[in-house]
């Protein structure tokens, strides 16, 4: 009776928001881990007894991680399916924080050595990957296509939610309960998303409405195999570089250039991060009524190449009398914060696009593929800054930022060739 039970709950088409919920916790407790421990640099290079260089690497190991394990997940997402992979990549992520909490935390008496601690955060970061394509092709097997933008968009709101409340959250925790205390709250964070991936998400009883139209218009061959496929990860991966350029030198460039205060700063780089998940949900809803996604992600594009093109324009003119005019400081804030935005507001429509363009049971991989092409971004992109900064200063870095866009937006939006427009005659005949 038990089990009739559950079963007829999982066929509710109430359902697919239980596990749209369960993506959402899955990818926000990996935020919070990825995206929360850097905000306690400072205390982590002051108990750990490193220097910048050290705690860069050991930063970055993170990253190294997810980069190199997001398309082996992906495989193996289609390969097994959700609930698994995001069981055994949410579980492994816990150990593996519990591990370092138990071995690679600084005491009194006791520093751990490097080793430890990058050993164990590049484990998260390889059982992280796990999570960003298990829960993509979840939605996209639950959701039909009228619902997909959307619902992918507010899976993808999980990142800089998870973002903000490691940046709130954590150095606090750190301060005054020690590093012990912070992993084991994201293992306690990561052991939650497992119980709600293992109580919601299951594969769909019958493909959702639409499905099979999709399907109709998505190759036979495999992802990794499909030049189209790899063109929108690489684009992905591209326009992804200005949003990191803003999320992780935004403050440096305030501070430094723009001579602007802490809470004016704090007040930026909040807006970004709730300006993003806000554009994000309504771009995925936008977009799924109005079938217009490869125009809007052409549009987010183009815009950001002017925003960024701008920022640079601004800084040169201003040179160095920012800290005589308000009205420049404020021009600045003003300009990348909408920069940052706009650069930020696309995610959840490009991964949509993507998956569709691949196919739901084969959504794992091409997930898979765009997510490694992100954390590549998300490596290379600060460590190219600093490089960036001595050879011309600030303008030069804000113009490759829009480069960037530039060049990511034939990547994004490729022109259909003849075959492509005639599967897609095809399939929307079949579905009206």
């Amino acid at each position: 009776m038990t089990h009739s039970t559950s079963s007829s709950l999982s066929c509710s088409p109430r359902h697919r928001w239980k596990v749209l919920a369960a993506g959402v916790a899955a990818n926000a407790a990996f935020s919070v881990a990825i995206n929360g421990i850097p905000m306690t640099a400072v205390l982590m290079r002051t108990s750990y007894r490193f220097d910048n260089a050290t705690l860069g690497l050991v930063l970055g190991l993170m990253g190294l991680g997810i980069a190199v394990s997001e398309l082996p997940w992906g495989l193996l997402t289609d390969r097994w399916g959700d609930r698994p992979v995001l069981l055994i990549g949410l579980g492994s992520m816990a150990v593996a924080l519990v591990a370092v909490a138990l071995w690679a935390t600084p005491s009194a008496g006791h520093v751990p050595g490097l080793g430890w601690l990058g050993g164990g955060l590049l484990l998260v970061g390889l059982f992280g990957g796990s999570v960003n394509g298990a829960s993509g092709r979840a939605v996209m097997t639950w959701f039909d296509a009228s619902e997909r933008g959307l619902a992918m968009s507010i899976r993808q709101t999980a990142v800089p939610l998870g973002g903000g409340i490691g940046a709130l959250v954590q150095p606090f925790v750190a301060l005054h309960f020690g590093f012990a205390a912070l992993y084991g709250v994201l293992a306690l964070l990561c052991a939650l998303g497992a119980a709600m991936s293992w109580a919601w998400v299951h594969e769909p009883p019958i493909a959702p409405r639409g499905n099979k139209a999709a399907e109709a218009a998505a190759p036979s061959t495999g992802p990794l195999r499909d030049a189209r496929v790899w063109r929108i990860a690489a684009g992905i991966g591209i326009l992804c570089a200005p949003q990191f350029a803003v999320l992780s030198f935004g403050t440096v460039f305030l501070h430094d250039f723009g001579h602007a205060g802490l809470a004016a700063i704090t007040a930026t780089m909040v807006f970004v991060q709730a300006g993003a998940m806000v554009m994000r949900v309504w771009s995925g809803r936008w977009t799924d009524r109005r079938r217009n996604r490869p125009a809007y992600l052409r549009a987010c594009s183009a815009l950001s190449v002017l925003l960024f093109a701008g920022l640079a324009a601004l800084v040169m003119a201003a040179g160095t009398h920012v800290a005589d005019s308000s009205a420049l400081r404020i021009a600045l804030v003003a300009l990348l914060a909408a920069s940052g935005v706009c650069v930020s507001a696309w995610h959840g429509v490009a991964y949509t696009e993507l998956a569709t363009l691949a196919g739901a049971a084969r959504a794992g991989t091409a997930l898979g593929m765009a997510n490694t092409s992100v954390f590549l971004a998300c490596f290379l992109t600060p460590f190219s800054i600093p490089h960036l900064l001595v050879l011309q200063g600030w303008p030069l870095v804000w113009l490759a930022a829009a480069a960037c866009a530039l060049v990511a937006m034939p990547l994004l939006v490729p022109r259909p060739t003849v075959p492509d427009q005639k599967v897609a005659k095809t399939a929307l005949s079949r579905s009206t």
